[in-house]
């Protein structure tokens, strides 16, 4: 059949009812009424409700990996914030460890720092106060080593206290550190004065034992020593002011095969921790000048006898 022949209008069937803009119109006019009913009425929203409920198994499954990926990622970033604080919290609770030991050890120095300058009130004798920085290098001798020297003032025969009683004596100066021989040295020898009964003796180091004590020897068997006694400085020998503690009677053993007693004591300063000490002026400077020897070949004055005659 020839194309020309062909009837191009469209069939009666798509002719009858209204046009697509009058349906236009109509459809916005009911939607604009149901927009209005249900602003007003609210008309849809049993309606809506249902829908909700029906939708709401896919809309959760559908927002699962949404959520998934939201949560896990605070999930690591809270744990790593946790770890952070964690290790935060490990390094101030060592620090506070730390510093709780600090304390410690600062309340103890300054306990013995306040026991040194009590001790100092009494004393006379000018002083330099001193650290004690290490032990001497040699195991068979009693030593430590101070951070003041010649610079300082400090001279040899020195005596060194600290916030207990008598420590040792300077024995070696250098020009910034000194050496000081501890009075539990094997060599040293300090006299001392019995505070109970006012006896006069010499103590000296023990080298018998490794504990730091000393020895009170050539007292007699029946000397009146108790364990308990207090020793202090004499001050006969011109180096320690007298009265300045410096040991306690630790045991008495009287032997009938001698005629000695062996007195051990135990030090009263800290000869094993002592920190702060203090060196006082040698006692020889605090002396009085010895009198001038008489000269012999003065002139005798009148009306005095040149000699004396049997």
């Amino acid at each position: 059949m020839p194309l020309g022949t062909l009837d191009r209008n469209p069939p009666p069937f798509f002719k009858q009812g209204p046009s697509a803009l009058s349906k236009l119109m109509v459809f916005s006019a009911i939607a604009l009424f149901l927009m209005v009913a249900d602003t007003r009425f609210r008309i849809g929203q049993p309606l809506r409700a249902v829908v909700g409920t029906v939708l709401y198994p896919v809309q959760w499954v559908a927002m699962r990996p949404v959520f998934l990926a939201r949560y896990g990622g605070q999930y690591f970033e809270s744990l790593t914030s946790a770890q952070a604080s964690e290790a935060a919290a490990r390094a101030k609770l060592a620090l506070q460890s730390q510093r709780a030991n600090q304390v410690e050890q600062l309340a103890l120095e300054n306990e013995r720092l306040r026991k040194l300058l009590q001790l100092r009130e009494r004393v006379t004798t000018p002083g330099d106060a001193a650290e004690v920085l290490y032990d001497a290098a040699d195991p068979y001798t009693r030593k430590v080593i101070i951070d003041k020297g010649l610079a300082n003032g400090i001279e040899a025969g020195s005596p060194v206290i600290d916030e207990s009683g008598v420590l040792g004596q300077v024995t070696r100066v250098h020009p910034l550190i000194s050496e000081v021989t501890l009075i539990t040295d094997r060599d040293h020898a300090i006299p001392v004065l019995n505070a109970r009964t006012g006896a006069r003796s010499v103590a000296y180091g023990d080298p018998s034992t490794h504990s730091g004590s000393l020895e009170l020897r050539f007292m007699a068997g029946n000397a009146d020593v108790k364990p308990g006694d207090l020793l202090t400085t004499s001050g006969v020998d011109g180096v320690y002011p007298a009265g300045l503690p410096v040991a306690r009677v630790e045991k008495v053993e009287r032997r009938a095969d001698s005629g000695f007693a062996r007195i051990t004591c135990s030090p009263q300063a800290l000869v094993n921790g002592a920190r702060h000490v203090m060196v006082l002026k040698a006692g020889a400077a605090n002396l009085p000048p010895r009198p001038a020897p008489e000269d012999t070949n003065a002139p005798v004055k009148k009306g005095k006898k040149a000699s004396l005659t049997p």
